[in-house]
């Protein structure tokens, strides 16, 4: 990240929401930084989000794009238990691990650590999250202060690296399975012999490479 998108990525709100059309605060401080995004799409900003941007880049004040959506009051999500099916999809689509539960077991949102980015309302399949206004009137960053934008990146890079790091574990331990497996062909394929062997061999080969490449990727 260049020294100018850090400096744009700082005054951000960190909700990680993606309302600005930008997987993260930080893609989206890149875009600003490129001449590739406005400086008003941020709504959990809101107005004073887009001044300080503009403060910073020297570009003039402008109305939040209401193709991003609207300022308003900071909402937290909120999980009717008697509902919930433990899918596990609201879990995914946290980006701050705000959501506590396991598999087919109840899940519950943990306040303080939501950002009211509503990620995860849109995968829920029984429709059992909704939002409750925890800041009554005040919006953008009357409702959000910079120690809770810290905290939520914090939680963000926490997250970001915990699933880099599974993937690449994830990784490795396909890679030594499909080295098994080929170690043991013999046996696993009962002593095949000619043209059944061979294709039995190149389908593990084949899937040892794709491990290898997987393992690779996730350095």
């Amino acid at each position: 990240m260049s020294p100018e998108a850090r400096r744009i990525h700082a005054l951000l709100p960190q909700t990680q929401c993606t309302r600005c059309g930008w997987p993260d605060c930080a893609g989206y401080a890149q875009a600003i930084a490129a001449g590739e995004a406005g400086i008003n799409q941020c709504p959990p900003g809101g107005a004073e989000g887009v001044a300080r941007l503009a403060a910073a880049t020297g570009q003039p004040v402008q109305a939040l794009d209401p193709a991003f959506g609207v300022e308003g009051p900071r909402s937290v999500a909120v999980i009717d238990e008697a509902w919930c099916i433990g899918c596990t999809l609201c879990l995914d689509a946290c980006p701050t691990d705000a959501i506590l539960g396991t598999h087919k077991r109840m899940h519950t949102v943990v306040e303080p650590h939501c950002t009211g980015c509503e990620l995860c309302i849109p995968v829920c399949p029984v429709d059992c999250i909704s939002l409750e206004n925890v800041t009554g009137e005040r919006t953008g960053w009357q409702a959000w202060s910079a120690a809770e934008a810290a905290g939520a990146l914090s939680r963000y890079e926490f997250r970001t690296l915990r699933l880099e790091r599974e993937a690449r574990e994830q990784a490795e331990r396909l890679e030594a399975k499909a080295r098994e497996t080929l170690a043991g062909l013999e046996a696993l394929t009962h002593s095949a012999t000619g043209v059944e062997a061979e294709r039995k061999r190149s389908v593990i080969e084949a899937a040892l490479a794709r491990a290898r490449e997987r393992r690779a990727a996730k350095g």
